[in-house]
């Protein structure tokens, strides 16, 4: 089973992370998204892009980690139905919100910076704010990367580090930084660091 890899996508980071805790063995592949080898796999040309032992192609970080949860013995991140899923479900997509709030604005600051570019950014620096309040609200009942709610989180949580360090997240989340500096530390997280610079 191999996974489009790119070293720096918060959304192969969840995948990685994901495998890593459920325990089930991924093959990286590293390839962009403007390699043509990519298009047989992902129609879209994007990453992460799975492809299983059986050949099917799988994409899109929710699919794809749906899917690990799916095989393997380790205790699954996708809790069964009930509120605890409903939680969990929630948090990814809170957390996923970040990300999709994010990563397009990185691209957004190198060009020029007419006044709708300007309020694009401010209204996506709002999305992360409020999502960021959310999950200090929450922190208290966060577990150890036990859900994908969590693992996603995380995930989000180091994106703005390594994008957005001038925009620090710390100040005003206090619980949610120690929370972060706690499951930092933990293989899923601790092994899918992007990479310095």
């Amino acid at each position: 089973m191999k996974i489009a890899f790119s070293p720096a996508s918060p959304y192969v980071r969840k995948c990685t992370a994901s495998a890593i805790a459920r325990g089930v063995p991924l093959e990286r592949w590293t390839v962009g998204t403007t390699d043509p080898a990519l298009l047989p796999v992902n129609p879209l040309a994007k990453v992460p892009s799975l492809v299983t032992d059986d050949g099917v192609s799988l994409y899109d970080s929710p699919v794809i980690c749906e899917y690990l949860d799916s095989i393997g013995d380790a205790p699954k991140l996708f809790p069964p139905a009930g509120p605890a899923r409903w939680k969990a479900l929630q948090q990814q997509a809170l957390a996923d919100g970040i990300l999709d709030a994010s990563q397009p604005r990185r691209r957004e600051v190198a060009l020029p910076q007419d006044q709708g570019r300007i309020d694009y950014i401010v209204m996506q620096q709002g999305k992360v704010a409020r999502a960021l309040d959310v999950l200090e609200a929450e922190a208290d009942r966060l577990g150890m990367l036990t859900t994908i709610g969590e693992i996603t989180i995380g995930c989000a949580l180091g994106y703005l580090d390594f994008r957005f360090p001038h925009e620090p997240w710390r100040p005003g989340h206090p619980k949610l930084e120690a929370w972060y500096a706690k499951v930092v530390a933990l293989p899923p997280l601790a092994e899918t660091m992007p990479p310095a610079g």
